[in-house]
C-alpha cells in the first residue's frame, strides 16, 4: 500500500491485487487453524482424564468463548483505526493510537479478569453443573479469568500487526502458542511418568494438577505469546514500533471512535452466545446421541470455515489501508476480490467436508450411532459453506471501513429470526437434521444479506481518521 495505490483497470493489476489478498490471507488462515488445533489439544489432553474432566471444561466453555469474544471486540476498535492511518501515511498517528490501544485494552482485560474471578465460584452452579463437576470447573474458569489481561494484549498486538500488513509474525506466534500449550499441559496435567524408547528410559516430570493443569498450561502459553507479540509490535515492527518521546495521553476522539466500533461487535458476540445456548437447549431434548453428534459436528465443521476468517482478516487490512489512503474504488475492489476468493476456497472445503464426513467422525468417536447422525448433519451443512464464506469475508471487509453496526444487526436478525425460529419448528419433526437444515438456511440468508450490503457500497463512507 505504501508503494502507491492503483485502481483495478486491467487484468494485470487485478492479478497483482489478488496476489496481495492471497499473500496476506495464507498466514491469517494458518493462525485461525492453529487456534482450532489448540482447542483440540486441550479437549484431547483433558479428555484423557475421563468424562468428569471433560464435563468440567465443557460446562464453562460458552462463558470462556464469551469473554474471549469481548477481548477481540475491544481490540478491533483500535486496530481498524491503525489500518486507515497507515494507509494515510500518518506514522505518528499510528503510534498514538497504538499507545492508547495497549493502555485501554489492558485495563479492559483487567476488568474482565476481576469480573471472571468474582463469578468463578458460582458460575458452574448457575450453569446447572453436577456437584462433582463444579469444583474443577470453578478452578478452571478462575485460572482462565486470571489470564485474561494476557489474552487481551495478545489479541490487541496481533490485530495491530495484521492491520499493518504483517500477517506472518502473529501466525508464527500463534503456532508457537499451540506447541507451548502441549508442553505446558503435559507437564501440568499429568503425574510423573516413566517411559522407555528403544531401550532408553526417560522420566517426564508432571505436577498432576488435572483440570487445573489444563487451564494453567493454556494460561502460561497465552502469557508467553503475549510477551513475544508485544515485543514484536513495540520494538520490531517498522510501522508500529514505539518511540521514546511519544505520549501515552488518552485522546477523546480515539477512544470514542474505538468505542463506536467495538460496542456493536461486543453486543453481537454476547447475543450470539445467547443464541448458541438457546440452540443447545433445542437440541438437548433430542437425546444423548443427538447432543454428542451436534457438538462433534460443530467441532468438525470448524476446520472448514477457518479459511474464511483468515481471508476476512486480510480484507480488513487491505480495505482499511485503502480507505485511509483515500482510494475508495480500490477498497471496493479489494473487498470484492476477497469475497470471491473466500467463496471459492470454502466451496472446495465444503465439498471435501461432504466427502470426508464419515472419516472425520470416525476419528472423533467410536460410537456408530453418533457417526451416522453426525455424518448426515455435516453433509447438510456443506451446502451452506459458500454463503457462509460470503458473510465471513464481507464482514471483515466492512470492518476495515469502520462499518460494524449494520453487519452486527444483520447477524443478530439472521441468527434469531431465521436459525432459532426454524430450529424450533423443524426439530420436533426432523430431529437434529432439522436443526442443521435451519442452520444451513440461515447461513445462506446471512450470506445474501452481506453480499447486498457489500455491493450497494454505502459502507465506503466509513473513513475514521
Amino acid at each position: 500500500m505504501k508503494n502507491g495505490v492503483k485502481t483495478l483497470k486491467n487484468f494485470t493489476v487485478q492479478k497483482e491485487c489478488l496476489g496481495r489478498v492471497i499473500r496476506l490471507s495464507i498466514p491469517a488462515i494458518l493462525a485461525q487453524i492453529s487456534s482450532i488445533i489448540m482447542q483440540y489439544i486441550d479437549a484431547a489432553m483433558a479428555g484423557s482424564l475421563g468424562a468428569k474432566a471433560t464435563a468440567a471444561i465443557g460446562l464453562v466453555s460458552s462463558t470462556t468463548w464469551l469473554f474471549g469474544g469481548l477481548c477481540m471486540a475491544s481490540a478491533a476498535g483500535f486496530s481498524v483505526q491503525v489500518a486507515q492511518l497507515i494507509g494515510a501515511g500518518q506514522e505518528e498517528g499510528v503510534r498514538k493510537v497504538l499507545r492508547q490501544a495497549l493502555l485501554c485494552t489492558f485495563l479492559f482485560g483487567v476488568g474482565l479478569s476481576v469480573i471472571g474471578a468474582g463469578i468463578s465460584h458460582s458460575l458452574p452452579l448457575w450453569l446447572g453443573g453436577e456437584p462433582e463437576v463444579c469444583k474443577n470447573s470453578s478452578r478452571y474458569f478462575l485460572i482462565y479469568a486470571c489470564a485474561l489481561p494476557a489474552v487481551q494484549l495478545r489479541h490487541t498486538a496481533g490485530n495491530m500487526l495484521q492491520c499493518s500488513g504483517d500477517m506472518r509474525t502473529p501466525s508464527q506466534l500463534n503456532i508457537l502458542m499451540c506447541v507451548l500449550d502441549v508442553i505446558f499441559n503435559s507437564l501440568l496435567i499429568f503425574p510423573v511418568r516413566h517411559i522407555s524408547f528403544y531401550g532408553v528410559a526417560f522420566t517426564i516430570p508432571g505436577a498432576s494438577l488435572g483440570v487445573a493443569g489444563a487451564a494453567l498450561g493454556t494460561a502460561l502459553a497465552e502469557l508467553v505469546t503475549a510477551i513475544l507479540i508485544l515485543y514484536a509490535v513495540c520494538f520490531r515492527s517498522m510501522a508500529l514500533r514505539l518511540e521514546r518521546h511519544g505520549t501515552w495521553h488518552l485522546e477523546k476522539k480515539c477512544i470514542k471512535t474505538s468505542f463506536r466500533l467495538a460496542l456493536p461487535l461486543a453486543l453481537e458476540h454476547t447475543i450470539l452466545c445467547g443464541a448458541q445456548i438457546a440452540g443447545t437447549r433445542i437440541v438437548a431434548p433430542l437425546g444423548t446421541v443427538a447432543v454428542a453428534a451436534n457438538s462433534l459436528g460443530v467441532t468438525a465443521e470448524s476446520l472448514c470455515y477457518m479459511p474464511g476468517y483468515g481471508i476476512g482478516a486480510a480484507a480488513t487490512t487491505l480495505v482499511g489501508q485503502s480507505i485511509g489512503a483515500g482510494e475508495e474504488k480500490l477498497a471496493k475492489d479489494y473487498a470484492r476480490l476477497s469475497v470471491i476468493l473466500g467463496i471459492a476456497i470454502m466451496t472446495c472445503t465444503g465439498g471435501l467436508m461432504y466427502l470426508a464426513a464419515p472419516r472425520m467422525f470416525s476419528l472423533l468417536t467410536p460410537d456408530k450411532a453418533i457417526r451416522v447422525l453426525g455424518t448426515k448433519v455435516l453433509r447438510i451443512e456443506a451446502f451452506a459453506e459458500p454463503m457462509f464464506a460470503a458473510s465471513i469475508v464481507a464482514a471483515g471487509a466492512l470492518r476495515g471501513a469502520g462499518d460494524t453496526l449494520v453487519p452486527s444487526v444483520m447477524n443478530l436478525a439472521s441468527m434469531w429470526g431465521v436459525r432459532i425460529t426454524l430450529s424450533l419448528l423443524l426439530a420436533p419433526r426432523l430431529g437434529l437434521a432439522g436443526v442443521w437444515i435451519a442452520m444451513c438456511m440461515e447461513l445462506c440468508v446471512r450470506g445474501i444479506l452481506f453480499l447486498i450490503r457489500l455491493f450497494r457500497g454505502k459502507w465506503l463512507k466509513g473513513k475514521l481518521i
